[in-house]
């Protein structure tokens, strides 16, 4: 394996911890729109919160896709055509929850712009869990064949870890999106949203325990990799501590932090694990490998020459829009009769 191909591997893999540090907290606050507030017009101030910022972190994803097809095209292949059908699901997801920002903005009864809440909700749901979903199945081992072809069955994508892991994403999303809305509402919102959370950590330890339990004997990533996957283990338990401190002292920035680096921590336990691995077939003999699914030399050369480029401009900004968009919404910002997301004007 060259340097190049563990750089890129470790690059997608930064991608989608990106993804799930600033996606995440979308979807938090869409779910939050049914579990947390209280009327509609509290579900368009929610949605007025993430307005500036969710369709560019969801460039993250795309971006994470993209430099998969390119770097390493047989994980892309092999990948995307095991689990068509849940990358499906996962962009209807994201198709729904898109559109609900628009229509919900140019909604003219309270009925029609209630449905497009809805339709907010149920794609912030279902987008995680289908994805947590299919990265705790693809973990597992997945049917491969010589050539890299993977089909994956009903249960191997629903299964105890798969199901687990869904709504493991799901809930530290929620959680995400909470320490998000306590940073961008007034002191009041915000000491709800974080005595909320504080109530809701009491089910992630349990449910960590389970994960834990469920990965020690469905996957292979404590035995080949121990020390490392040990490490991380104790990341995602450290930073969930960490996050719960924080809402009991409604320190809500070291909460919107702490939750950060669980969703990132999560993702870095998956990607620690398959390496140098891309693919984990059921027979160990046909899993794919780093070295061999990836694009040529000087692909691998122009990709890093673009990255460096693009990179430092993207990174510039997303600083610009979240600094610019960084004070709390007060009841002067938004009226009881037009609270479309930023941006949006019938």
């Amino acid at each position: 394996m060259s340097f190049l191909q563990g750089m890129w591997f470790f690059v997608i893999g930064l991608l989608f911890a990106g993804f799930l540090l600033l996606e995440g907290f979308d979807f938090g606050v869409g779910m939050a729109t049914r579990f947390v507030a209280r009327n509609g017009d509290e579900r368009a101030e929610f949605m007025r919160a993430i307005g500036p910022h969710w369709d560019g972190n969801e460039v993250w994803l795309i971006t994470a896709g993209g430099a998969m097809f390119a770097a390493f095209p047989l994980w892309y292949a092999s990948l995307f055509s095991g689990y068509y059908i849940l990358l499906f699901l996962v962009l209807v997801a994201l198709i729904l929850r898109g559109v609900s920002f628009e229509f919900a903005g140019h909604a003219l009864t309270d009925r029609e712009r209630g449905v497009w809440q809805w339709a907010n909700f149920i794609g912030s749901f279902f987008a995680p869990f289908f994805l947590g979903m299919m990265l705790t199945s693809f973990i597992q081992g997945v049917p491969m064949d010589d050539e890299g072809n993977a089909w994956v069955g009903f249960f191997g994508v629903f299964n105890w870890l798969s199901v687990v892991g869904g709504i493991a994403v799901v809930f530290f999303c929620f959680l995400h999106g909470l320490h998000f809305l306590s940073l961008k509402l007034g002191p009041g919102d915000s000491r709800r949203m974080l005595n909320t959370s504080e109530k809701l950590y009491w089910i992630a330890y349990p449910a960590l325990v389970v994960f834990v339990a469920l990965s020690l004997f469905m996957t292979d990533f404590f035995r080949e990799r121990p020390v490392s996957t040990w490490l991380l283990t104790v990341l995602v338990l450290a930073s969930t501590i960490c996050g719960h401190v924080s809402t009991v002292k409604k320190r809500g920035g070291f909460a919107f932090a702490s939750s950060g680096v669980t969703l990132i921590a999560l993702i870095a336990w998956i990607f620690n694990g398959i390496f140098p691995r891309v693919m984990v077939a059921d027979d160990p003999a046909k899993s794919m490998l780093i070295k061999d699914a990836s694009a040529s030399p000087y692909t691998m050369k122009i990709m890093t020459i673009v990255l460096c480029i693009f990179l430092p401009i993207m990174l510039a900004y997303f600083i610009w829009a979240y600094f610019i968009q960084r004070k709390r919404l007060v009841s002067d910002d938004v009226s009881m009769t037009d609270l479309r997301p930023i941006g949006v004007t019938r």
